[in-house]
């Protein structure tokens, strides 16, 4: 089994809030306001320093832009 990512690694999830928002024409306060969370939470995993996300946020994004968590979220094999 692997050791547990402590919070100043990498976790190697990378999201792709910023690509689904453009391809939509939406913007982060729009999506903030479609969700309700705010939009330092959501620039925090925007740009990928989220350690984790609840389930009910995740839906919500996912139903906001009308796409798949793995559309969302993807492995980063960089």
């Amino acid at each position: 089994m692997s050791p547990a990512v402590s919070d100043d690694e990498e976790t190697g999830i990378h999201c792709r809030l910023d690509e689904l928002l453009e391809q939509r024409g939406m913007t982060l306060t729009r999506l903030s306001e479609l969700v309700g969370v705010s939009i330092v939470n959501l620039s925090v995993l925007k740009n990928d320093r989220a350690r984790a996300i609840r389930f009910s946020t995740l839906r919500a994004i996912c139903t906001a832009l009308d796409c798949e968590v793995g559309d969302l979220l993807v492995i980063d094999r960089s």
